[in-house]
């Protein structure tokens, strides 16, 4: 992590401007997976859209509610996916304000075929915990425009870190949620996390001339062109060592993970073995490893 992104530390619960008519309150939800805790932006001057109301924490609640300024009101809540440190407050927020909940769709919504059948054997994803309750009241889908009367916000699904997650773009500022963030590579858990979406959406994401990027985590992108490029051959990286380390022998994602990740803390290694997973998955994709028997978390790959 640069010194830029460690240097990040606003105080919660205080609305700072970032941006012409961009606010971003930080949640008080601190961890290894949240770094400092989540974004939750609000946009406009007067009807505002909440991008990530965040945890279910009454304290932030309050902290969204106190910043609105004579002559403004919530009209839109934004979700970009169904994680529970982004999703939860969306209700409560809703009841506060009477503003509806956009989002992509339920915690199972835009899964890739293969993460869907894998989801029917019983695993389930681990990591920052999926909101099993999230039901949003507009569906929105990519290319979709959300407005009010000065902010217009593109939908753009960047399925990867969770089927349903969707980015805001506004003109050249990209709202990214986990999908990319400054502080660390986001978690791709399996079945909610699929790679080679992933991949697909960074290239996606890439396409396009973008100023900065707003994460649900960490500072400000200033430099997206530079960090979807270091994201992607972050991945490809991972990709070689996985292989070469499956050159040694047949293993399950647990024991490449231990061989791969020898600096990760011991708390972060679950998480690695995820990702380790989930590169497993898309290299079977590509016919470079084959599982031995049904596809599972413990499933033990080799080599082709």
């Amino acid at each position: 992590m640069d010194a830029q992104m460690l240097a990040f530390n606003p105080e919660p619960g205080v609305a700072e401007v970032v941006e012409p008519n961009v606010r971003r309150i930080l949640a008080p939800n601190p961890s290894p997976m949240t770094f400092r805790g989540t974004n939750t932006y609000l946009v406009g001057e007067t009807e505002l859209a909440v991008i990530d109301p965040g945890p279910d924490n009454a304290q932030h609640l309050e902290a969204i509610l106190a910043a609105l300024e004579p002559g403004q009101s919530i009209t839109h809540i934004c979700v970009t996916h169904a994680h529970l440190d982004h999703s939860p407050l969306a209700r409560a927020l809703f009841d506060h304000t009477g503003a509806p909940i956009l989002a992509f769709g339920g915690p199972e919504s835009g899964r890739s075929s293969v993460m869907q059948a894998l989801a029917q054997t019983g695993l389930v994803g681990g990591g920052e915990g999926v909101d099993k309750t999230f039901a949003p009241d507009v569906l929105v889908k990519d290319g979709d425009v959300i407005q009010g009367p000065d902010w217009k916000l593109e939908v753009i699904h960047t399925p990867g870190h969770f089927g349903n997650h969707i980015s805001f773009a506004l003109g050249d500022i990209c709202f990214v949620g986990d999908h990319v963030m400054g502080w660390a590579s986001s978690l791709v858990s399996p079945p909610d996390g699929d790679l080679t979406d992933f991949m697909a959406s960074c290239e996606k994401l890439r396409a396009r001339s973008w100023r900065v990027f707003h994460a649900g985590h960490g500072a400000p992108i200033e430099n997206p062109s530079e960090r979807l490029k270091w994201l992607m051959d972050h991945r490809r990286a991972r990709e070689t060592d996985i292989l070469e380390a499956l050159k040694g022998g047949s293993r399950t994602a647990e024991a490449l993970a231990a061989l791969i990740y020898k600096d990760t803390p011991a708390e972060l290694l679950p998480a690695a073995t995820r990702n380790v997973f989930a590169h497993l998955i898309d290299l079977q994709g590509k016919s470079l490893v084959e599982a031995l028997g049904d596809l599972r978390a413990d499933t033990v790959f080799r080599r082709l």
